[in-house]
C-alpha cells in the first residue's frame, strides 16, 4: 500500500487524525453546481454525509484499538515516521484498512455526486492518498 503523498506528513496522518478524529471536514463544504441533485447535494445533506461518515470512522476506530492506537500515535508524529507507522499497522491489518476505507468511501461518492469539495486542500490530499491505498 502506497501512503505518503507529496506534503511533509503522511497524508494517511492527515486524514485519519484530522478527518476521522477532528471532524473538520463538515465545515468547509462548498456549494453544489447547479447540475447536481438538489435534494442529495444541498448543504445539509451534504454535511449530513460527512457528519455521519466521520462518526462512522470513530465509532470503528473506537471498536478497533490498533487501529485507533496507530492513527491517534500518527497524529503526534513527524510525518515521515507517522507514514511509517501507518503503513505497517494497515499493511499487517489489510482488513482494518479496507474496512476503513469502505466507511470514508462515501465523502468520496458525494464529491464527484455533487462536484463540491468537503475537506480543507490537506485533508483532501491526505483522503485522496489514502483511498488509493
Amino acid at each position: 500500500m502506497k501512503f505518503c503523498g507529496i506534503t511533509a506528513r503522511c497524508n494517511v496522518a492527515g486524514i485519519a487524525a484530522g478527518c476521522l478524529l477532528g471532524g473538520l471536514a463538515a465545515a468547509t463544504t462548498a456549494a453544489p453546481t447547479a447540475s447536481a441533485a438538489p435534494e442529495q447535494c444541498s448543504a445539509s445533506q451534504v454535511a449530513d454525509t460527512v457528519s455521519s461518515t466521520t462518526g462512522a470512522a470513530r465509532a470503528y476506530l473506537d471498536s478497533h484499538p490498533g487501529a485507533n492506537q496507530a492513527v491517534t500515535a500518527a497524529f503526534n508524529q513527524p510525518r515521515p515516521q507517522a507514514s511509517a507507522t501507518l503503513r505497517g499497522y494497515f499493511t499487517a491489518n489489510p482488513q482494518e484498512y479496507y474496512d476503513l476505507r469502505g466507511i470514508l468511501a462515501p465523502i468520496g461518492d458525494t464529491q464527484r455526486q455533487c462536484n463540491v469539495t468537503v475537506l480543507p486542500p490537506d485533508l483532501a490530499s491526505a483522503y485522496s492518498e489514502f483511498m488509493a491505498g
